[in-house]
């Protein structure tokens, strides 16, 4: 299992979510809004409201995920981030892995 983790704008959350879930590269994803993000953007510091996306998926489908994400995000530059859990619940598991299993 892997955990993605982007940020972007609050207007494409949900299309983001809904491609990657028809497409089966996650089988679930959290939209957690009212994110302020502060960063460097050539040369200068930028404030931005955003939301938090995480997303689960499986070890082999990970990569594909994160490619996708990136092709279909708006960011020139997006915080897409691969993190590998310790420990899941293991019927938590058993469901990702059924969800993102061949259809």
């Amino acid at each position: 299992m892997r955990i993605l983790f982007a940020t972007c704008s609050a207007q494409e959350a949900d299309a983001l979510v809904e491609t990657l879930l028809e497409e089966r590269l996650i089988g679930c994803a959290n939209v957690v809004p009212g994110v302020r993000s502060h960063y460097w953007w050539e040369g200068e510091i930028c404030h931005d409201e955003e939301v938090l996306l995480f997303m689960e998926t499986a070890d082999e489908k990970a990569a594909a995920a994160r490619r996708r994400l990136r092709e279909l995000h708006s960011y020139d530059v997006p915080k897409i981030l691969v993190l590998d859990p310790t420990d899941c619940d293991p019927d938590y598991h058993a469901w990702l892995m059924e969800i993102l299993g061949p259809r």
